[in-house]
């Protein structure tokens, strides 16, 4: 896949990419637990972006940025979480977080773009 010009589709692809690659090394008892978690929400937030910009109208497309950015909210916890649990490395931890703020740094502007 090409390089996208748009920044929030770069991140959330690295992101995304990121995730499952840490994720991978997880304990096989988390399989359906915090590992599906934190994966489920990771997926969701490019997801409902997708499906907003798919959709008719500004109140739509707002509404799933809203929901993605619910999403980001739920993998920052889950991520937390797992580095609590010394499940994720200081520096990925990091490196997601990071990454995850600039989604929802983005995501915040582009929804109060649309309402401006």
């Amino acid at each position: 896949m090409g390089k996208s010009p748009w920044p929030l589709a770069t991140l959330r692809e690295q992101l995304t990419l990121s995730v499952y690659r840490t994720t991978e090394v997880f304990p096989k008892e988390e399989l359906y637990g915090l590992t599906s978690q934190i994966r489920r929400s990771c997926v969701s937030i490019p997801a409902n972006i997708a499906e907003g910009c798919g959709r008719n109208g500004v109140a739509e497309l707002a509404r799933f940025l809203q929901i993605a950015m619910g999403s980001a909210s739920e993998l920052e916890y889950h991520l937390l979480l797992a580095h609590d649990l010394n499940l994720i490395k200081a520096q990925d931890y990091e490196y997601l977080t990071a990454n995850l703020t600039e989604i929802k740094r983005m995501l915040t502007s582009f929804i109060q773009k649309l309402f401006a």
